[in-house]
């Protein structure tokens, strides 16, 4: 879920940050900091984050059968 509480708190969600590398993100409060850093002003962005990808039990095989009335 895009809005799970249990999502962690870190600069790699934060709407002010942007990316610099695979461990830096650039914020425009405190500047160059680690992706799991937090400060006070973090806003959380949906976008920034890229959800899990669904299980394999929930894809299931259509045959054209399962569309006829």
């Amino acid at each position: 879920m895009l809005f799970d509480p249990e999502i962690k708190r870190c600069c790699a969600y934060c709407e002010k940050a942007s990316d610099l590398d695979d461990r830096l993100v650039l914020c425009s409060v405190k500047g160059p900091v680690d992706y799991d850093f937090c400060c006070r002003r973090y806003r959380y962005d949906p976008l920034r984050r890229v959800p899990h990808p669904p299980s394999q039990a929930l894809k299931k095989e259509f045959k054209k059968e399962d569309f006829q009335l």
